[in-house]
This record gives structure tokens, sequence and C-alpha cells, in this order.
């Protein structure tokens, strides 16, 4: 299996539907964990709409990034531009990749408009799962 860590400021939406997505999605591939710069707690919209399509993430909890566990990591992907200028020194060995996803947390409007925000960060980040998954699928077949 390969270990990532999903990193993004706050730990509490992108980088937490990304660890989800990778767990269910990606049982028996991936290792999925997630951390933030300023960890805080996980966004209740982001579990609802990962909910919404069948996926809990109500025991996922928002954490910081614990640089230990950071080095046993086959690879990093960012999912903000923060985390990404700013996530820790890692070893070369550890490959990098960034997704830059548009945060909803910030989103504006009525309750349907910012969901649907939500929705859009939740449909985006399953397609780079799902496209990972697949380019990991591949090497494994190389290999």
């Amino acid at each position: 299996m390969i270990k990532v860590m999903f990193l993004c400021t706050g730990n509490t939406c992108r980088s937490q539907m990304a660890e989800g997505f990778a767990r269910v999605l990606g049982k028996g591939i991936i290792e999925a964990y997630s951390a933030g710069l300023t960890p805080s707690r996980v966004h209740p919209r982001a579990i609802q709409v990962m909910r919404e399509i069948g996926i809990d993430m109500s025991g996922q909890t928002s954490k910081g990034i614990d640089n230990e566990l950071l080095r046993r990591m086959d690879m990093v992907i960012t999912l903000c531009d923060n985390a990404a200028e700013a996530c820790p020194w890692t070893p070369p060995e550890i490959k990098r990749i960034h997704w830059p996803i548009d945060d909803p947390v910030g989103a504006i409007g009525g309750e349907d408009e910012i969901m649907n925000e939500f929705r859009r960060a939740r449909d985006e980040i399953r397609g780079e799962i799902l496209q990972f998954i697949g380019e990991v699928k591949d090497v494994q077949k190389g290999a």
C-alpha cells in the first residue's frame, strides 16, 4: 500500500474529504492520512456532503502535522496553495503533488449556494482521487 498524507491549512474540509475518499475508494491501495497547518475541527458541511454519497467522516478529527509521521509517507498531496507553500520540508524520496481545490468554507450566499460549493469541492476531490488510484494501480501492475 502507498502511504499518502493530504494536507490543507485547517484540516477541516478538503484534506478531510480526500482522506475519506482515499480510505473508501482506495481501500487496499492507499493508507490515507490528513493534517493541517492550523487544525481546528472537521467542518459539519463537509461531513454532510460526504454522507450524501455514502461516506461517513463523522469519526475523523482535525489534526496538526506530525513530522515523524510525515517522514514515513510515500507521498504528500496538498489541496490548497497555503499548504503547498508552507508544508514542512520532506525528504526528496517523498513525492509531492498539489491539487488546487478552491476552499468552500468561505462560500457566501444562501444555504443552497453554500452547500453547492461544498459539493463542488467534494466532486473535484473525488475526481482527483479516482485518477490518482488509477495511476497507482497502473504503477503497481508495471512493478
